[in-house]
């Protein structure tokens, strides 16, 4: 039995509604999902919203709400994107939650009871937007003479009592562990940042804030509430149970894979694992830092005014048209760019055109020539083994390119294997051989029928909608849909005995771009 699989994605800042970014990662994170869980895994998938902190207190001040009404109306809009969006999370967390209140206090209370932590005075550089701080020498100096931080965000010079968290006496545990586990963080130009950034030498983190009351009160220290990203980190303990133990936390933790942006790698590939060390915790397995998805070129801003809602994307394009795009389009880690018109050439080149156009015209063929019979009893020839085979070993390397996460491999070996059934199409013409050869009518098109099963059932995890809407089409049972199916020699002969092809529905439809786009 292999072993259980623990995935979180970064949980999001709901200061400002989601965009094509959110998306993108709870989109990669939910393939991955789905993927283990068709490789026979018990999965776990957590996403959530991260709702304490400075910024989130100040952005209630300008909207004149309260915090906790700012939070829930915005969290509230993350969490109807992932359920727009097909994300099937197990649990979608949100920091104001009572019993993350608890797990971020029982890991403090660890990391002080391990010496970790003093009471000092904190002068230095923050920046509200990327709720960090920052050493004089990261900052950047801006065209009107102020600084900024790395990220380009504002930073403010800050003065208050806080607690420090000894970064520095894990130095050198940070560097063995780069050195001895080097999958640990990926990809590898994540990882070569962060061993120059610690080797580099790390300053004591504050970790506590006084200037503001939004956040989880420091246990045993009024007036403190704990740096947000403390509590924000502690959320992947939280959902598995921490501190109370129990089953989840025997099944999943440590945790599998941490998907996040690149922006914050810092944060989960250095304080994140120094904090578990001091508080005695197993480190996750591996972190993953993707890109950026960028519009046109360029990185979505207020500013620009070119932020996209992932819904309303979504809603006009599709669901599972923009799933497949963004695996498909960008390499995972790198920044990619997206367009409308990108979006459009994809999915009607690869899902309307290719994909689902074989399997429209086989089932058509299959209703209206076969009478919608299946035939397990006719051979095949060598060629249709060649296909069948072929088409399995292309699922076999989306599999393996997707345990890499490296999906748009994944997927392009996927469309070798369409190309090759549409080719094997064009070869045969089976709508021909019913005239002269209707036995190798029939063989034909069982080979192909068979070959948009195993297509179908590799591309799952990215279109799960539009699969299962196939799936269902051609009789083939919910149960039968993970990739041991493929393993089957008899699912075919046992399907055949009592099913029938009915008229089947189009799955993929085309696409059209608005005529503004166009022009």
């Amino acid at each position: 039995m292999p072993d259980p699989f623990y995935i979180t994605t970064a949980i999001s800042y709901p200061n400002g509604r989601p965009h094509i970014g959110h998306a993108y990662e709870a989109i990669a994170a939910d393939v991955i999902a789905r993927f283990q869980r068709m490789e026979g895994r018990d999965v776990r998938l957590q996403t959530g919203t991260d709702e304490h902190g400075l910024k989130m207190a100040r952005k209630a001040q300008e909207t004149g709400q309260t915090t906790r009404a700012l939070a829930d109306e915005m969290s509230g809009h993350f969490k109807a994107m992932c359920d727009g969006l097909d994300i099937s999370y197990d649990r979608f967390i949100r920091t104001v939650d009572p019993d993350h209140h608890r797990a971020s206090q029982a890991l403090w209370s660890s990391m002080a009871a391990n010496g970790d932590l003093y009471l000092d005075r904190y002068e230095g550089w923050y920046s509200v937007r990327d709720e960090a701080f920052y050493d004089e020498g990261e900052l950047i100096a801006s065209e009107d003479g102020t600084h900024l931080s790395p990220n380009h965000t504002p930073v403010e010079w800050t003065v208050e009592e806080s607690w420090f968290f000894r970064l520095s006496r894990y130095q050198d545990r940070l560097l063995q562990l780069f050195e001895d586990h080097p999958d640990f963080l990926q990809p590898e130009s994540r990882r070569n940042e962060m061993i120059a950034f610690v080797a580099g030498g790390l300053r004591d983190l504050s970790i506590s804030r006084t200037s503001f009351d939004w956040g989880v009160p420091v246990p045993g220290s009024d007036g403190h509430v704990m740096y947000v990203w403390v509590d924000a980190l502690t959320n992947y303990l939280t959902g598995v149970g921490y501190p109370d133990g129990g089953e989840q936390w025997k099944k999943y933790w440590p945790a599998s894979l941490h998907l996040i942006g690149k922006d914050i790698v810092r944060f989960h590939a250095v304080y994140w694992p120094a904090f578990l060390m001091s508080a005695g915790l197993e480190l996750p397995k591996k972190i993953f830092g993707h890109g950026f998805l960028l519009n046109r070129g360029q990185k979505e801003s207020k500013s620009l005014g070119n932020v996209t809602d992932p819904l309303a994307l979504a809603g006009r394009f599709g669901v599972d048209n923009l799933r497949y795009y963004l695996m498909r389009d960008v390499g995972f880690g790198q920044d990619g760019s997206y367009s409308a018109e990108a979006i459009v050439l994809r999915t009607n080149a690869e899902l309307a055109n290719s994909f689902g156009n074989l399997a429209q015209r086989i089932l058509s063929i299959i209703f209206k020539n076969c009478d919608g019979r299946l035939e397990a009893n006719i051979a095949a020839s060598a060629e249709d083994e060649k296909l069948e085979k072929e088409v399995l070993d292309q699922i076999s390397e989306l599999r393996a390119a997707f345990h890499d996460l490296a999906f748009s491999e994944g997927l392009a070996s996927w469309m070798k294997a369409v190309f090759a059934c549409n080719q094997f199409v064009d070869d045969m013409a089976p709508w021909a051989l019913k005239k002269t050869d209707p036995d190798r009518m029939i063989a034909v098109l069982m080979v192909l029928f068979r070959c948009i099963r195993h297509l179908a059932i590799g591309v799952r995890p990215v279109v799960p909608g539009s699969a299962d809407a196939l799936l269902d089409q051609m009789g083939i049972a919910p149960d039968e849909r993970e990739y041991a199916a493929l393993d089957d020699p008899h699912w075919f002969r046992e399907l055949a005995r009592d099913f029938r092809v009915t008229q089947p529905r189009g799955v993929f439809p085309r696409l059209e771009l608005p005529e503004a786009e166009e022009a």
